[in-house]
């Protein structure tokens, strides 16, 4: 096999690690101040769409036009009762909030806002719109994400309640379920860009973004993303027409406001991924990069990357104005017989078309190859279901042609109602009057 073709995004990372003690601290606590300005606005904002969308007036109380109702709600929280409940595990609950809001902040530290190979001007000294990157780093996005799931869990287990546990338990398959989709849907991006590091994603979307290169993987990726973040319409764990407010039921003050603030956090984190790996990242639109020469250098990257974030962000928002929650077996029938089987037959096709394009095969040439093997599968698929469907009507005719077995209500020693299709007995009844009078004569 040739080695990789040269439109695979290298890797050169000799840029990170080179900042000064100041500015690394600088950048990290920028992206605190990031995450948590973020989070105020998309609380305002969601109630504000919602309102909006719902024909309400929305929050107008505090600030002006209500801006300040999401640092109120906040204040509010960290003024209530903290109340621990007499038949929690107290160490595991009060380490349940902490281990779950702290690893939502540690995947923005590899989220890049600018280029990597075009670095910015702070207090004299020259660095990048980023504040580390690794060559594995979506692996550590992953891993962080699934150490969140840990605070839920053991959110639910501690607070010694049933509805938390049943809460916690969702949690876990629906975490498990659709990150397995998730990874699998990153799989086709590192395919595509030869790489696992975030700054070498981007840059290898300079031509064409990988949302239209590969549709698929970013349709499941925005399925997956809003079931990892536990957002309606797939809020189970916290569902509380069930569960009366899941696995934080017990909780309150700011170990709860912690809760809400890792659940907005996570949804920050997700969004910003999906800029990063199929919306182009800190580059900007179409019309803009194409006839704005310093469209992608300078400071203009931040501005790019932020607006493409609250669109992502408005998305979580439209689905939750716009749809119910599902029931929780729909979910997770989603997740595992439509979700992952879906991609993986989507990374094997991505396999085989970036197999091709290494080996140097034309553009016809894959087509005919790929399309030969679709138009294939969808012919022996057709042939299978023809004769399944005769196998199934000759089952159903032979079942047919049986004769009915006799209903017995009393089946398992206890009266059971008749299925559909079955008849009762008939009720043995006493002879009537007319009838016992000839007998008495």
């Amino acid at each position: 096999m040739q080695p990789l073709a040269a439109d695979l995004a290298q890797e050169d990372l000799s840029m990170f690690g080179t900042d000064p003690l100041w500015l690394i601290l600088l950048k990290a606590v920028f992206c605190f101040a990031f995450l948590m300005l973020t989070v105020l606005i998309s609380i305002v904002m969601e109630r504000k769409v919602i309102a909006w969308m719902q024909l309400r007036i929305g929050p107008n109380r505090h600030g002006p036009w209500g801006m300040l109702q999401s640092l109120a709600d906040g204040i509010k929280l960290m003024l209530k009762e903290d109340v621990v409940v007499k038949g929690a595990d107290k160490a595991v609950y009060i380490l349940a909030p902490v281990l779950g809001a702290i690893p939502a902040f540690m995947a923005i530290a590899v989220i890049p806002f600018g280029p990597a190979d075009d670095p910015v001007t702070i207090f004299g000294t020259q660095t990048v719109l980023q504040l580390t990157d690794l060559p594995v780093a979506l692996l550590y996005v992953l891993a962080t994400a699934s150490i969140a799931a840990y605070g839920t869990v053991l959110a639910g287990w501690s607070s010694g309640s049933t509805y938390p546990l049943l809460g916690g338990v969702r949690a876990t398959a629906q975490i498990i379920s659709y990150e397995v989709a998730m990874g699998l849907s990153f799989a086709a991006v590192f395919l595509f860009s030869g790489s696992m590091s975030t700054s070498a994603i981007v840059g290898a979307q300079e031509d064409r973004w990988f949302v239209v290169m590969l549709p698929v993987s970013f349709l499941i990726y925005m399925v997956a993303m809003v079931g990892e973040a536990h957002r309606a319409p797939f809020d189970m764990p916290e569902s509380e027409g069930d569960l009366v407010g899941g696995f934080n039921t017990e909780y309150s003050s700011i170990k709860f406001a912690m809760f809400m603030l890792a659940e907005y956090i996570h949804m920050v984190t997700v969004s910003a991924l999906m800029v990063t790996l199929f919306l182009g990242g800190w580059r900007a639109p179409a019309p803009l990069s194409t006839w704005w020469e310093g469209a992608n250098s300078g400071w203009w990257p931040m501005l790019w990357f932020t607006v493409k974030l609250l669109a992502v962000m408005f998305f979580f928002v439209w689905l939750r104005a716009s749809l119910p929650r599902v029931r929780y077996d729909q979910f997770m029938k989603l997740g595992w017989k439509v979700l992952i089987p879906l991609a993986l037959v989507w990374l094997m096709l991505v396999a085989t078309v970036r197999a091709l394009q290494i080996e140097g095969y034309t553009f016809a040439d894959i087509v005919w190859w790929v399309g030969g093997a679709v138009v294939g599968l969808l012919l022996v698929s057709l042939v299978y279901d023809f004769f399944k469907e005769r196998s199934d009507r000759a089952k159903e005719e032979a079942e047919a042609a049986k004769p009915e077995p006799e209903f017995d209500p009393m089946a398992g020693g206890y009266p059971v109602p008749p299925l559909p299709g079955q008849t009762l007995p008939p009720v043995p009844r006493r002879p009537s009057r007319q009838e016992k009078e000839p007998e008495d004569a």
